[in-house]
């Protein structure tokens, strides 16, 4: 058996019954309708996802429109004593050692 040449591969293809052509076709069309399908299924998730999402931060929205708590943050801290010091800078050099 030798290299098959384009020409003998078309010559192969055209002697093939017309049942394998119709199934090859049928085959062919399943395939891109599956794809196509697999696709809008992932596609709809994700849009479905997205629409749950955007809800939710809507109603978050207006209910902190509508009322008047403060928005949600860190807690106030503490009201803390401070207590000036005074301190003195010492500046040690390695010749003022002894």
């Amino acid at each position: 058996m030798g290299a098959v040449n384009a020409r003998q591969f078309f010559e192969l293809l055209a002697r093939l019954p017309a049942r394998v052509w119709l199934q090859a076709i049928l085959g062919l069309i399943g395939f891109v309708v599956l794809a196509v399908l697999g696709f809008a299924v992932i596609a709809g998730v994700a849009a479905i996802a997205l629409l749950v999402i955007f809800a939710l931060k809507a109603k978050q929205w207006l209910r902190s429109l509508l009322n008047d708590r403060p928005s949600a943050g860190p807690p106030d801290r503490p009201h803390a004593r401070v207590t000036d010091v005074s301190y003195e800078i010492v500046d040690r050099r390695e010749d003022d050692r002894r």
